[in-house]
């Protein structure tokens, strides 16, 4: 009878497992993905050898349950020149059905501006690239969503 009680309750437990198991490497099935908008760039001086690529993104929550933005990293490339990354260390709370703005600072050295500084001194516009990754937390699991967006820098 012992015998028979744990051969249930390590079965029962197995299940559990498979179900959880399951859950989790289906979680694109259950989860609507989020979108992560960037909104704009822009720069702000910090010094005279260093500036600040301010991004603004909006991350959309379509599904009915909040999600958690757990980890964002982020690449920016000004006139095709990699310039920075930047990343959140913080963990994000984006309610349901809801979008949620956030901003990502990327210190840049102007040393490393090249010849885009020329451009920024004479206030036109550059083509900009951002890209990342960020990791998102449900109730059902983890999974990660990236993103891409190019257009002008406004100064």
């Amino acid at each position: 009878m012992l015998k028979t009680r744990r051969l249930k309750t390590c079965c029962g437990l197995g299940f559990l497992c498979v179900i959880f198991i399951f859950l989790t490497s289906c979680v694109s099935w259950i989860v609507d993905q989020p979108s992560i908008v960037v909104q704009k760039v822009v720069i702000t001086p910090l010094s005279f050898t260093e500036v600040n690529l301010l991004i603004d993104l909006d991350v959309r929550n379509p599904n009915r349950f909040d999600l958690t933005l757990k980890s964002f990293h982020c690449t920016i490339a000004i006139d095709k020149e990699e310039l920075g990354k930047g990343s959140l260390q913080e963990k994000i709370l984006v309610p349901s059905s809801s979008t949620t703005r956030i901003q990502v600072p990327v210190g840049v050295k102007l040393q490393d501006l090249g010849s885009s500084l020329k451009n920024i001194l004479r206030g036109g516009d550059l083509p900009y690239k951002v890209e990342g990754k960020a990791d998102i937390g449900t109730v059902f699991g983890s999974f990660a969503v990236t993103f891409a967006k190019e257009g002008p820098l406004g100064l």
